[in-house]
């Protein structure tokens, strides 16, 4: 192949992969914070201490971190297809995406909200401030760095997992990868592909370093 039918590939390709992990990363975000607030809140020296809904929701996030990408993106076609009518294309892979991270955002989240300061929070309950404005505008602000920077590593994970989401045609730049590159021999397609991984990946993260350490200084 030519650079001239390569170039239309690479940025179809790069518009699609973006459109997946740019909406599975804003799904994860909104779930995983939730998830990761709720795992803080319910343990036993939380605010609001429940051990079973804890234990239990920590079972649901140790099970779905352990599912291998390739096969949960398989085992959930049939959720896939009655969520969004097909199990093809763009939007079909932004389903096992987002299911597959928020999991792995959860744990990141709850790590981050463990290292507030409790000192902090001891603070806003002298103060009177109730379980739902500390949970929000305490442990989630105070963490923000924290948060910011897990969403980056998510988001970084999430442009790899849309690469394998190509196997069972869930289109991007791995779907390119696979049809040109593997079974057509194209070297120089795949070798393109990676490169353009690469540099988003090193965007993404230079982006959210830089994010991280304006709000760490605030």
């Amino acid at each position: 192949m030519t650079w001239d039918e390569i170039w239309p590939l690479l940025r179809q390709g790069t518009v699609e992969t973006l459109q997946m992990t740019l909406w599975s990363t804003v799904i994860t975000a909104v779930f995983g914070v939730l998830l990761g607030l709720a795992l803080v809140v319910t343990d036993r020296r939380g605010l609001a201490p429940v051990p079973a809904v804890h234990h239990l929701l920590g079972l649901v996030v140790n099970v779905g971190r352990s599912i291998p990408f390739i096969i949960l993106l398989v085992a959930l076609l049939p959720l896939t297809r009655a969520l969004v009518g097909t199990t093809i294309g763009t939007t079909a892979a932004i389903v096992p995406l987002a299911i597959s991270a928020i999991p792995f955002y959860a744990r990141l989240v709850e790590t981050s909200l463990r290292e507030v300061d409790p000192g902090v929070v001891d603070a806003a309950r002298a103060m009177g401030a109730s379980r739902v404005q500390i949970a929000g505008k305490v442990l989630l602000r105070e963490a923000r760095p924290g948060l910011l920077a897990g969403l980056t590593v998510t988001f970084v994970a999430l442009i790899g997992y849309s690469a394998m989401a190509g196997a069972i045609g869930g289109g991007g730049l791995g779907d390119i990868a696979i049809r040109y590159g593997y079974q057509r021999f194209e070297n120089t397609v795949m070798i393109a592909v990676v490169a353009v991984i690469v540099v988003l990946v090193q965007v993404v993260q230079l982006l959210g370093d830089r994010l991280v350490r304006r709000l760490s200084h605030r």
